[in-house]
Parts: C-alpha cells; structure tokens; sequence
C-alpha cells in the first residue's frame, strides 16, 4: 500500500512536470506600431561577468541624446538593488518599418587620454551594453550554433591595440498583426525580436561631419577604429526590418528556454533516487523496527522491560528544552519565514506571474514576501517557546532582527566597498532607507502580531512528561558524535540540489536567464523530503543509542548542507569561465555566496527540525508511559 501511493505521487510529479517545467509566462501587454510610429531604445547598464561591477552606460563618453537621459524610468525596489539603471538612448531617430543604412548617433566626440584609458580598461574588463527597444535586450546571434548572447561588447582586445565597436547593425523582426479599431480593421506590427552586428568603423569627418555615412555606406569595408585614434571619435548606426511569423507572445522564449532539459531531469531522476532511499529507510524504521519497539516497550512483562536500552528510556528526558532554546526558536522561525516565501514565489512563477519582461519582478517578489511573512516567524517562534514553557518577548524581536540584521551588516559593509568604485549596482542611500522601513515598520510588527496569537493559544501537548533529574547519556561511539553525524546529514541534501544550484550560479554569476521555475519548484519539493527523511534516521539512531540532546542537532543535521553550498561556491569560482581578479569582484561573490549559504543552512536546518519534532512526538504517543 505504501509503495502504491509512493508510485502514485511520482506519477502524479512526472504528469504534473509536463506542463511546469516548460518556461511558461503571461507575456503582459503588447505594444503596437504603425508604420513611421517612433520606436524608443533605451539603454541598461555596462556589466561584466569579470567584474560583477556594473557601471552607468554614460559613465563612458557615448552620445547622449539632446535631452535629459535621467527621468525617463522609475525601477521597482527589485531592479534598484539588482543594479539596473535604464536610461534613454541616443539612437533615437528608429521609426517602424523604415529602414536606413547609416545615421550618426551625435556629432563626433572628441576622446580625453584619461577616459580612453577608461575605454581600454571596460574592454579588458569585457564589458557589454545592452540596448532595450520595446522591452526587449539586444541580442547578437550565433547562426552556426543556434545561439545568441545577450547584449554585445564595447570593444575587443586585439594583442596590444583596443578596437573600439562604434558601428551598429540594428536587426528588428516584427510581427504583423490586423486588429479592430472601432468598426474598422487597422493593420499593426508587433516587435518580436532585436538582434546587432557591431562593427568598429574608423569613419572620415569633414566640417564637423561623419563623411560617407549614407546609404551606400559598408561598415565591413572601412578601417577599424582604435581608442589610441587621435580623432575624434563618431558612434553610427544602421536599422533594417525583418518581417517574422513568430508571435508577440512567445518573443522571450529564446531567451528563457532551457536548452539543458535533458540535465534538469536527469537532476530530478538523480535526486530522486536519494529520495527513494530515504523513503525506504524510514519506511523500514516506522513500519518494522518503531513497530517491534512499540510492542516490546508496552509489554507486561517488567522484567524483560528492566534489561531494555534504546529510545524509550529516554522518554523522561527528550522533550527536556534544549540549551539557549530561544536561539533555535528564533532560527527555526525565521527558516519558516523564507521556505513559506520560496514556496509562494515558487508558485506565482509556475503560474506565470513573473513575466521576464518585469526586471526585478522576481527580486521584488521575493522581498515583499519575506517581508509579509514576519507573522509566519513570529507565530512559529512563539509557538516552540510556549511548549518549552518560556515566554519570552525578547525571542521575538530576535526573530524580527537576528538573522535579517546580519545578512543586512554583510550586505551594507559589501556596498560600501562598491561605493566606492562607483558602480551602478551601490545601493543608493534613499533604497536603503526603504529597505530599512519595510524591515522595521512592517515585517517587526508583523512578527510580534504573530508571536501574540501563537501566546494566545495553547501550547502543543507533548505525550511524555519531562523528569526532574536529567538521565545519564551513556559513551557515544565515535560514529555518533555530534560532528560526524551533522556533517553526514548535510551531504543527501545537498546532493539532490547540487545539479540545479550549477544553473542558478550560471544565471546569477554569468549574465544568463533562469526561467525553469517547474524543474526548481520539483527540486525544492525533493529537497523538503530529503531533509524530513535524512534528519529523521540520524536522530532515531540517536535516541535508540540513548543520547536525548536531539532538539539541535535535528538542525544542524541537515543546516550542514549551507556549508557544502558554500565549499561548492569555492570549487565554481576556480573552475567557471568568469576571470575575477578585483578584491571588491571577489568580495561580491564571496560575500554573497556566504550570505546565500547561510539563507540555506536555515531553511534547510528548519525542514529537518520540524520534521524530526513531528516524528519523535509520535512514535512516543504511542508509547505506554506510566
């Protein structure tokens, strides 16, 4: 009956995975152009995954267009502290379905020594720039590999000259559309895709003018042009409309496919073998072992009761409250805080809500949820200290303040690092403030509103009273040691994530979109059950060898998993394609991988806790205690 249900739910995932493991999402609003209808292009940020120090597109003497490049988008709280600066273009003159072959960008520039050696350094660095044109990222693509990469670079490297990209290629495919207008039908186009070709053009300026620049101009037959150019320097660009039958709907599955389906499952089928393991462990400790204990341990007979070890002996002491209790309450309410928020952003990025076209969408989501959920920690706090006997309201405003206040101190010590390479991605001071005011004005209350209605109710009945003299644990052998039982329990987790978490670092270090929330929402499931099952046999094999000091150690059991997140985060930073040399570009990863890691030790740590809390309260109700 048991493998019966297990095979069930497993159907049930693999049917359930056909339709959310695709990268699915409401696509929003379209915008429609008629013929000669400007089309705007903005500009984002200059990044490098060699770095990870994004810079304002004008922080670089580009063309800037005639008016102000500063007031035209206003980013959500998500896209601010991603570092994201959009700003308007000065490739201004796109209109709708009207091609040229080349138009001057501004008049040209003329280049000082020291921000051409500013040039030479983002080219060395790899910087890219990536033009926005209705929403959508500039793309160069790659036709013999089927690929594109997002954004294109500023320049290349060529031995010790730098050649600067100051020609581009524009390619816009439209979708045409006919939509009712009234009682008339009106003939639209929709953009569906934008693609660039960079040329670096070493262009003639006569007057003040860009010589040649018409419609029978050739990028690929001029020179090139080097930053070392004692002229001044022209930034061009050309625009050609391609019609294409692909929808307005579907124009950001390019971008969010994910071409590795084959090592997503293969992730799914290894973490699944885990999970079968486990299953068939606990299941052989409920249904046989648990089963002949109970029997045994109920047993009239006293004096085959008096020679018996195992976990029943220590029915008078496993609920005793751990030492510094108030710490655990606090980490395990505030690990029911982020997985009740991973679990809700999970689900409206399965449904579509997130569309990729809403930066810092994601980000944002996740903040306000992990915000809204302080009564969640608040509840669960309150509610473990309540069956420990202890009232404690200085546990709550830890809730509220510990573990955010530390990830906020490595946070704010990390940006003023970055302040001072003035990067776009510093924070600035008024986004802190507002990331201030939403901890301390609403998820604070939030946490202290749910610590008083879990004060209010009554406390969870536990089925052993607690004696006065604590037992006597007997010599532990050296495979039970706390240390070596911790470290053992983090490896299966971590090891049903480990796949997966390589295409998350890929997209958050490399620059790449991660839209596969059907194949995470799966693992994340996989990972609650491995942590449940793992934690769950280690401390069964600890109560039987009568060591009763569970309560932290079915924590760390399976919180150990953060430090192999973390040893992992090493091993990809020597092993991947980025090239960072810059103390504060390791500082980043670092420190953020650290702050990453500690977010998963504690949610991870509060799965196994919860789990293990449910499983030693019912195998000692079953008990005959007298």
């Amino acid at each position: 009956m048991k493998m019966a249900k297990t095979a069930l739910v497993f159907i049930v995932l693999c049917s359930l995975s056909t339709t959310v493991t695709s990268a699915f999402y409401l696509p929003g609003t379209a915008t429609d152009y008629q013929d000669g209808d400007p089309v705007p292009v903005d500009v984002n940020v200059l990044q490098s995954v060699n770095t990870h120090l994004p810079f304002e597109y004008y922080s670089l003497k580009f063309c800037k267009p005639n008016y102000s490049v500063k007031k035209e988008h206003r980013g959500n709280i998500g896209e601010t502290l991603l570092g994201d600066r959009i700003r308007k273009s000065p490739y201004d003159k796109i209109q709708m379905n009207i091609p040229f072959r080349c138009k001057a960008a501004c008049t040209p520039l003329t280049i000082e020594t020291q921000m051409k050696k500013t040039f030479e350094e983002r080219i060395k660095d790899e910087y890219t720039v990536t033009l926005i044109l209705d929403d959508l990222p500039i793309t160069i693509p790659n036709p013999d590999k089927g690929t594109f990469s997002v954004g294109f670079p500023i320049g290349f490297r060529d031995k010790d000259k730098f050649v600067l990209y100051n020609h581009l290629d524009l390619v816009v495919k439209y979708h045409p559309i006919t939509k009712t207008v009234g009682n008339k039908e009106v003939e639209a186009k929709r953009v569906v895709a934008f693609n660039v070709h960079p040329y670096s053009v070493k262009h003639d300026i006569v007057n003040g003018e860009v010589a040649g620049c018409d419609e029978k101009f050739d990028p690929t037959k001029a020179g090139a042009q080097l930053t070392t150019d004692e002229a001044q320097f022209t930034f061009t660009y050309a625009v050609s409309w391609e019609e294409t039958q692909d929808v307005w709907a579907t124009r950001w599955d390019p971008y969010i496919s994910g071409g590795d389906a084959e090592i997503h499952w293969f992730s799914i089928v290894n973490s699944l073998m885990i999970v079968l393991f486990l299953t068939g462990m606990v299941a052989v400790i409920m249904m046989r072992t648990l089963r002949k204990d109970i029997s045994r341990y109920n047993a009239p007979d006293e004096e085959e009761l008096a020679e018996e070890t195992g976990w029943k002996m220590v029915h008078g002491d496993v609920f005793r409250a751990p030492e510094r209790c108030s710490l655990l309450a606090v980490a395990a309410g505030t690990g029911a805080q982020i997985n009740a928020g991973i679990i809700i952003v999970l689900v409206f990025a399965c449904l579509g809500f997130l569309s990729p076209a809403n930066r810092g969408g994601l980000f944002t989501c996740m903040l306000l949820c992990f915000v809204f959920l302080g009564i969640h920690a608040g509840y669960t706090c309150a509610r473990l200290m309540k069956m420990w006997g202890k009232y404690s309201w200085k546990t709550t405003l830890l809730t509220a303040t510990m573990v955010p206040g530390e990830i906020f101190t490595i946070f704010f010590i990390i940006n003023l690092f970055v302040w001072k390479e003035r990067s776009s991605v510093a924070v600035p001071f008024p986004t802190i403030m507002a990331v201030v005011g939403l901890w301390f004005f609403i998820s604070t209350p939030l946490v202290f509103l749910g610590s008083v209605w879990a004060y209010k109710r009554k406390p969870l009945e536990l089925p052993t009273e607690v004696h006065h003299i604590p037992r006597h644990i007997p010599e532990q052998p050296w495979y039970m040691k706390p240390y070596f039982t911790i470290m053992m329990g983090g490896i299966l987790p971590f090891g049903a994530v480990f796949i997966e978490l390589f295409f998350i670092l890929t997209s958050i270090w490399l620059h790449r979109y991660y839209y596969v929330f059907g194949f995470l929402f799966i693992v994340f499931v996989i990972l609650v059950i491995t942590c449940a099952e793992i934690t769950i046999v280690m401390i069964y094999f600890q109560l039987c060898s009568e060591d009763y000091h569970w309560w932290w150690r079915s924590f760390f059991t399976s919180a150990s998993s953060g430090v192999y997140l973390f040893l992992y985060s090493i091993f990809y930073f020597f092993t991947s394609s980025f090239r960072m040399k810059k103390f504060v570009s390791i500082l980043i990863f670092f420190g953020y991988m650290g702050i990453a890691s500690y977010i998963f030790a504690i949610m991870t740590g509060t799965m196994g806790f919860l789990a293990c809390l449910l499983f030693v309260r019912k195998i000692y109700s079953a008990l005959k205690v007298d």
